[in-house]
Parts: C-alpha cells; sequence; structure tokens
C-alpha cells in the first residue's frame, strides 16, 4: 500500500496538480490513498457505487458525485467491505456515507463530506465514467487522484511520492 503525502506531491508536481477545496473529512481506515479515477454521477441512489465495489478495483479510487446532497448516505460499511475486498484504494464521495465506525475499521480510503444515517433508495439510477465536477475542480475518468489529512488533489497522469 502507497503512502502519499498531498503537500509533498503539490511542491513536487506544482504545475500538474489542482486541489480540491477543503470540504471533505477521512473516515476509512487508511489515512493516505491515491490512484486512476473511476467516477459515478448519482443523486440520493447508491446502485453504481454498489455495483463498482462488487468489481475489482485494484490500483482505482471511485470518485462519487453525489451532488453535495445532505440528505441520504452514499456509502454504508457492507459497500465499504465490499471495495477492500476488491482491492479499491478508496472512494471521495460528494455526499454522505454511514457507519463510520465500522468503515473507520476497514482497509480503504474514504473521504466524504459527512455522515448521515439514512441509507439512499436503489432504483438504478445514475452515471458511470462521465467527468463530473466538484469542489472546484473536473474529475476525468483515467485520471489520477491523491488523498490525505491534508486534503485532495487531483493530476492528469500519476505522481510518484519525492525521494
Amino acid at each position: 500500500m502507497n503512502h502519499y503525502l498531498t503537500p509533498d506531491l503539490c511542491d513536487a508536481y506544482p504545475e500538474l496538480v489542482q486541489v480540491l477545496e477543503p470540504m471533505f473529512s477521512n473516515f476509512g481506515g487508511r489515512d493516505s490513498f491515491g490512484g486512476e479515477i473511476v467516477t459515478i454521477k448519482c443523486f440520493e441512489d447508491n446502485s453504481l457505487v454498489k455495483e463498482q465495489a462488487e468489481l475489482k478495483g485494484n490500483g482505482k479510487v471511485l470518485v462519487v458525485d453525489g451532488g453535495g446532497s445532505l440528505r441520504r448516505a452514499l456509502l454504508g460499511d457492507m459497500i465499504a467491505e465490499k471495495a477492500a475486498n476488491n482491492g479499491w484504494e478508496g472512494l471521495v464521495i460528494y455526499g454522505c456515507i454511514r457507519d463510520v465506525d465500522v468503515i473507520a475499521q476497514t482497509d480503504l480510503g474514504v473521504q466524504a463530506l459527512a455522515s448521515h444515517p439514512m441509507k439512499t433508495d436503489k432504483r438504478g439510477i445514475g452515471d458511470l465514467n462521465v467527468a463530473v465536477t466538484f469542489a472546484g475542480v473536473t474529475f476525468h475518468p483515467g485520471h489520477y487522484i491523491y488523498a490525505d489529512n491534508n486534503g485532495v488533489i487531483i493530476s492528469p497522469s500519476p505522481l510518484k511520492m519525492p525521494e
């Protein structure tokens, strides 16, 4: 498992990185994570999040544009456990999660806006691997994202921690 320090990456690659507006909190068992972006755009429906978590995610981070909704949780402990078991590096969710105490013990990076106890409806509504924009940046599938307790950054190409 790679360890990332976003300040060091910003210093090493100032021309490549974009920094997300600070609004996310770290909820996962990993305090830093990074990888290739897979995007989901959905609103109060986590069907696609569940579907993707069930697929192999090695080296990848699920970026979920939940529209910033503070009314439903797009991730819970069961989906987080599936994602961890399938090798996902983490999830960045522009929305809420629940089961935070269990997710904090799960080997997965999770950054989200807040926690909320209510689950979503599953109507199968959402878009996979489309460009999504939130927190002042646009996320493109196949680009890269890195997150730690300092913040979240994106880059069009993979970044290596400086020696």
